[in-house]
C-alpha cells in the first residue's frame, strides 16, 4: 500500500524549492484527473443501476396500473351486459312488438327513456324483425333512432341468428363509437325483434386521459376501439391486409376511418413488455414509453397502457448519482486534504532547510571557525564517499551472487529434467542390448528409434528450461490434451514399467484443446505422476495412480491423485518453494517449475492431501 502511493505520488525534492512546486502542481493535477476519472465512472455507473431499478418498478406500477384499468372497463360492460336480456322477456315490450301500434310503443319510449338515464347507457332501442327500429331511448330527439334500418348492421344480423350479439362500431347516426349489446326477443310464434343497448365509453376515456399516460384497447385485429387520445381512435397497430381492410370498410363498422397504423417504433423489451417510440399528437418527436398489455376479461379485447419512462428514468438516475456522488465526494475530500498536509509538511522542511543553509553560509562569512568545520565536513564527505564505493562493491558481488544462484537453479532444473528421459533412453538401451543378443534387430531398431527420439526430446527440454530461466515465454498456442497426456506417460513408461498397471487413465476426446505448448505441458504431467507413482511405492495390488479431466466454459481442469501416504503439513506448506524436497535425491525444482509453466500460460496448481492420498489439480484456459 504505501509503495503503491509512494509511486503515484513521489518524494519531494524539499532542497530546490523549485522542483518542490513543480512536482507540487504535478500531484495535484494528477489527483484532479484521477478524481475526475473516478467521478465520471461513479456517476455512469450509479446511472446504470438507478436505470435498471426504476425499469422494473416502472414496469410493476404500470401492470399494476393496467389491471386496474381492465377491471374498470369490465366493470361498465358487466353492468350494462344484463339491461338486453331483462328487457327482451319483458311483456310489455314483447306486446309493443306484436301491435305495433302508437298506444302500445309510447309507454315503450318513455319507460325506454328512464332506463337509459338510470343505466346511464347512451340509447336503448328496439328493432322489429324486419330491421327497422320501432322504439328508442332517444324517441324526443332530433337523432331519435325510430323508423331507421338497421338490417346492415353486424349486431341485428348476429342477434336475429344466435339470439345475442355485442358489437363495437361507428354509429349511423350519432356518428359516436360505442359497444352494442343486442339480445332477440322472442315468442312461441318465433323472433319478434331485437332489444339493443349501446354503451359508449366516454367516462372511461376522460378518466384515462386524467392519469396523462395513454391507455387503449384494441379488438382481435388489432384495430383501436376505445383510447384516451381521440386521435388514435380506429388506428391499427400494424398494417390490416388489403382484403380484410376492404370488407371492414364496406360493413361500415368504422365509417370512412382510414385505419392507418399508429405512430408506433417497437424498440426493445423490459419484463415481458414492449419499450416503443411514439409520436404523440402535436410533437414531431418521440417519446419513450412501456407498452404493457393484459386481456380485458369476458370480451375478445386487449387493453393497452402506455408509461412515459422519460419521467422515472430521469429521477431515479438523479437520484442514484447525487448517492454515489455524496459517497464520493468525502473520499476525495479526504484524499485532497491528505495530499493537502503532505504538501505543507514539505513546504515546512524546505523553509527549514533554506533557513538553516542561510544561516549556515552568514556564519560562514564572519567566522573563522567554519573553516575548520568545513575540513572536518569534507572528511567526513570523504568517509561517506568511501563508505559509499564500499557499498557498491558489495552490493555488485551481491548481484552476482544472485545471478549465480539463478544459473544453479536452471542447471539443477536441467538435470532434474533430463533425468526422466535419459532414464528411459538407458532401459530402452538395455532393451536394445538384449534384443540383439537374441537376434531382434526390428525390436532393437525400434528401441534406437525410441533412443533417438528421446534425444530430441532432451534437446527440446533443454531449449525450454533455457527459456524458463529467462523472463520471456514463448506464446502459447491450442494443443491437443490428449497428445500431452500421451506424451508424458509415454515418456515414463519404461522407467514406472513395474506400476504401469497402477495407472488409470480417463483420455479427453482428439477435438479437446488447451492453451500452451506441448512439451512444456507435458513437463508438468511428467512431474505429477512421477511425484504420483513414487508416492504409492511398490503397492501394485492396491496402489491407484488416477487422471481425470473436466471441461467448463472456458477452462479445462485435469487432475492427477494417488493413493500414498499424503504429504506431511509442514512440506506441503513450502511445497512450491525452490529446492525444498522431502525426497533424498530430490532437488526440490519439480513443482517449482511446473507452477511456473502452469502460470505462464494463465493457469494455477491446486493441492489436497490427507492421509489417504494426495491431488494435484491443473487448471488450463481451453484452447
Amino acid at each position: 500500500m504505501h509503495n503503491s502511493v509512494m509511486d503515484v505520488f513521489p518524494v519531494l525534492d524539499i532542497n530546490h524549492p523549485v522542483k518542490l512546486a513543480r512536482h507540487m502542481r504535478r500531484a495535484w493535477l494528477f489527483y484532479a484527473v484521477v478524481s475526475a476519472v473516478l467521478a465520471i465512472m461513479a456517476l455512469w455507473f450509479s446511472g446504470e443501476v438507478a436505470r435498471r431499478f426504476a425499469a422494473t418498478s416502472l414496469e410493476v406500477q404500470a401492470r399494476t396500473d393496467a389491471d386496474l384499468s381492465a377491471a374498470l372497463l369490465r366493470a361498465v360492460l358487466e353492468k350494462q351486459r344484463a339491461l338486453p336480456l331483462v328487457l327482451a322477456q319483458d311483456t310489455a315490450l314483447g306486446e309493443a312488438l306484436v301491435t305495433g301500434n302508437g298506444a302500445a310503443l309510447d309507454p315503450l319510449n318513455r319507460k325506454l327513456e328512464g332506463l337509459a338515464v338510470g343505466t346511464q347507457a347512451a340509447v336503448i332501442y328496439v328493432i322489429g324483425k324486419d330491421g327497422l327500429a320501432v322504439s328508442a331511448s332517444n324517441w324526443r330527439e332530433p337523432t331519435s333512432f325510430v323508423g331507421n334500418d338497421y338490417r346492415f348492421r353486424e349486431y341485428f344480423q348476429k342477434a336475429m341468428s344466435e339470439g345475442k350479439a355485442e358489437h363495437f362500431a361507428l354509429g349511423s347516426v350519432s356518428k359516436k363509437p360505442g359497444l352494442y349489446i343486442s339480445q332477440r326477443v322472442d315468442s312461441p310464434g318465433g323472433p319478434l325483434g331485437v332489444v339493443v343497448v349501446k354503451l359508449e365509453f366516454d367516462q372511461v376515456e376522460a378518466a384515462w386521459a386524467a392519469s396523462l399516460k395513454p391507455t387503449y384497447v384494441t379488438d382481435s385485429r388489432g384495430i383501436v376501439l376505445i383510447t384516451s387520445i381521440p386521435s388514435w381512435r380506429f388506428m391499427t397497430i400494424g398494417e390490416i391486409p388489403a382484403g380484410a381492410l376492404v370488407a371492414i370498410r364496406e360493413s361500415l363498422q368504422f365509417g370512412e376511418a382510414p385505419l392507418r397504423p399508429l405512430p408506433f417504433q417497437k424498440t426493445g423489451e423490459q419484463d415481458g413488455a414492449s419499450v416503443v417510440e411514439v409520436v404523440m399528437p402535436g410533437s414531431t418527436g418521440v417519446t419513450e414509453f412501456l407498452d404493457l398489455q393484459t386481456a380485458v376479461p369476458t370480451t375478445g379485447w386487449i387493453l393497452q397502457h402506455l408509461v412515459p419512462t422519460a419521467p422515472s428514468f430521469d429521477a431515479a438516475i438523479r437520484e442514484g448519482r447525487m448517492l454515489a456522488l455524496l459517497g464520493l465526494l468525502p473520499v476525495l475530500a479526504g484524499g485532497a486534504l491528505l495530499l493537502r498536509r503532505r504538501h505543507a509538511a514539505s513546504l515546512r522542511i524546505s523553509e527549514a532547510l533554506q533557513a538553516r543553509e542561510e544561516l549556515e553560509r552568514r556564519v560562514s562569512e564572519r567566522t573563522a571557525d567554519l573553516s575548520l568545520a568545513r575540513d572536518r565536513l569534507q572528511a567526513e564527505i570523504t568517509g561517506h564517499h568511501n563508505t559509499e564505493q564500499t557499498l557498491q562493491a558489495v552490493q555488485q558481488d551481491l548481484v552476482q551472487a544472485n545471478r549465480l544462484a539463478i544459473l544453479g537453479q536452471v542447471a539443477a532444473g536441467v538435470a532434474h529434467e533430463i533425468n526422466q528421459p535419459v532414464a528411459t533412453i538407458r532401459a530402452y538401451a538395455d532393451n536394445a542390448r538384449v534384443f540383439l543378443e537374441r537376434g531382434q534387430g526390428a525390436s532393437a531398431a525400434d528401441n534406437m528409434a525410441n533412443i533417438a527420439v528421446l534425444t530430441e526430446r532432451i534437446g527440446a527440454i533443454t531449449d525450454e528450461l533455457r527459456a524458463l530461466s529467462r523472463k520471456g515465454r514463448r506464446d502459447a498456442e491450442p494443443t491437443p490434451l490428449r497428445d500431452v497426456i500421451e506424451g508424458a506417460v509415454q515418456l515414463l513408461r519404461s522407467r514406472f514399467a513395474g506400476r504401469m498397471e497402477t495407472l488409470d487413465i480417463a483420455l479427453p476426446p482428439p477435438g479437446l484443446m488447451v492453451m500452451g505448448m506441448r512439451i512444456r505441458l507435458e513437463q508438468v504431467l511428467i512431474n505429477l505422476l512421477q511425484n504420483a507413482f513414487e508416492a504409492i511405492g511398490d503397492r501394485q495390488a492396491d496402489g491407484r495412480v488416477e487422471v481425470r479431466f473436466e471441461a467448463s466454459g472456458e477452462t479445462v481442469t485435469v487432475t492427477v491423485s494417488d493413493n500414498g501416504p499424503g504429504i506431511s503439513p509442514e512440506v506441503l506448506q513450502s511445497l512450491f518453494i525452490p529446492f525444498n524436497t522431502s525426497k533424498e535425491s530430490g532437488l526440490g525444482l519439480g513443482l517449482v517449475i511446473s507452477k511456473d509453466i502452469v502460470a505462464d500460460y494463465g493457469g494455477r496448481i491446486e493441492v489436497s492431501s490427507s492421509d489417504t492420498g494426495s491431488r494435484f489439480t491443473v487448471h488450463l484456459k481451453k484452447g
